[in-house]
């Protein structure tokens, strides 16, 4: 088992093991490894995030957890058995909106629950109404995706997701592309979600300041090919709300977060990655 997946001898298996699996692309001389030797265990119930340089191939490990590609080698278990293609137990949300056009908000959420026939009319809408209400969404609830602002329907996306009560829920930087104030805003949101429903999380993002006030852990990918080298247990009070990041101890998770990206990204910017090169010079700038 690799460095990071747990000895559970004896004991019930993990919700989600993921053991030293292997992906890439390609062939011959034109195969790309993004994935070697990954290996982690997220912890039921708490919210984990994964960071790491930017091509070190989070998209693809998110990808690979859902079912949606396969591995050269490794293991991905679930409950102990081998996760063999997408299912219901693990549910993706990812950057791009997938709100349904024609449908309002509230429709928009009740829909997933209404089509799996699991739960009474009552139930579900019982549970629509107390997400959108924690969502901001409430008096929105007949408004149309068109008619609502961006960071409106990421929280509508969000609530739908949160209905389906996943085993596994998976965010690929879900908040990307929205402006800094939104963003911030969303992540106040998002941790109101998971707060009421403590449904395990694993959360992508490429932000070292959204990381850390999310996650309870944060785990830190290596550069191509990418493998977990660092895992940072953040034991910062929950609730949390914004003024926790000027905190003493939220700056020195920051920093030794930093230090380890800072290595990877210098490996990056060797093989010519611009987004490392932005990172560095970022970094550089940080304290000036």
């Amino acid at each position: 088992m690799g460095q990071f997946g747990g000895i559970r001898s004896g004991a019930a298996p993990a919700l989600l093991d993921v053991k030293n699996i292997c992906k890439g692309f390609g062939l011959g001389p034109w195969r790309q490894v993004v994935l070697e030797g990954c290996s982690f265990t997220p912890a039921p119930g708490k919210l984990t995030v994964l960071i790491g340089p930017s091509g070190c191939g989070k998209s693809t490990l998110i990808a690979v957890l859902a079912g949606y590609e396969s591995i050269d080698a490794g293991e991905v278990l679930l409950l102990g058995k081998p996760v063999r293609g997408p299912g219901s137990d693990r549910l993706v949300v990812f950057q791009e909106t997938a709100l349904f056009p024609w449908m309002t908000t509230y429709k928009n959420v009740i829909y997933g629950p209404m089509v799996q026939r699991m739960r009474s009319r009552a139930e579900i809408r019982a549970a629509a109404n107390h997400l959108l209400e924690i969502v901001g969404l409430k008096d929105f609830m007949d408004k149309y995706p068109n008619q609502l602002s961006g960071g409106m329907q990421r929280r509508a996306e969000l609530a739908r997701a949160m209905i389906l009560n996943p085993k596994i829920m998976m965010l690929d930087e879900p908040f990307r592309g929205l402006d800094a104030m939104t963003r911030e805003l969303m992540q106040e949101y998002f941790l109101r979600l998971f707060e009421d429903r403590r449904q395990t999380v694993l959360f992508v993002t490429s932000e070292i300041d959204e990381a850390i006030f999310l996650a309870d852990e944060v785990l830190i990918m290596s550069n191509r090919p990418g493998r977990i080298i660092k895992r940072m247990a953040i034991d910062l009070a929950r609730p949390r709300t914004p003024d926790i990041l000027t905190s003493s101890q939220y700056l020195n998770y920051k920093e030794e977060a930093m230090e380890v990206l800072h290595a990877e990204a210098v490996k990056a910017f060797a093989g010519g990655s611009k987004a490392a090169a932005d990172f560095l010079e970022a970094y550089a700038a940080r304290d000036q």
